[in-house]
């Protein structure tokens, strides 16, 4: 495939369509029934997996890939529901923490299962267990393996495991 005569292999083309057909129905599938977005629960995902339930901004916006801009405005929302709340550190005033509640813990307990069910049906399903041991590795030549915990802390109640984020 080319773009402008430019050569673009074929894989990097089906890896944005596929992307965006698996996360664009999940995305309207957490709307739908749990009033978040994809962004949303990555975010509260992952400030439950984090000690205290605590991230800084911008570790929550690397971890996610978002501006700090974009990851003002989500926290914003979410601290308007009452699902995160901002803290300030002690040992350093600067320093300023998303803190997830009790309430969003219980609505990301609430959306695990429908991530879940459409991680399994979107994704899983479509693959053999050695092509998903096989696209693991591949995809993880792309990404900061270190980055990510095989098996997370889960404090939403939900066994750990490769379908839990």
């Amino acid at each position: 495939m080319t773009h402008l005569g430019q050569r673009v292999p074929l894989a990097w083309v089906r890896f944005l369509a596929a992307h965006d057909e698996v996360t664009g129905p999940m995305d309207q599938n957490l709307r739908a029934s749990h009033g978040l977005t994809i962004n949303d629960y990555e975010v509260l995902l992952r400030l439950c997996w984090a000690p205290d339930g605590r991230l800084t901004r911008s570790e929550l916006a690397q971890s996610v890939h978002l501006t700090q801009g974009g990851i003002t405005r989500l926290l914003a929302g979410l601290g308007q529901a009452g699902m995160v709340r901002s803290v300030r550190s002690p040992a350093d005033r600067r320093v300023i923490y998303a803190e997830v509640t009790e309430a969003g813990r219980e609505q990301f307990r609430l959306a695990v299962q429908t991530h879940v069910e459409d991680v399994q049906s979107m994704f899983t399903d479509r693959f053999s267990t050695a092509e998903l041991e096989t696209l693991a590795e591949l995809l993880g030549r792309l990404t900061d393996t270190e980055a990510e915990p095989e098996d997370p802390p889960d404090p939403a109640g939900f066994p750990p495991g490769p379908t839990s984020g």
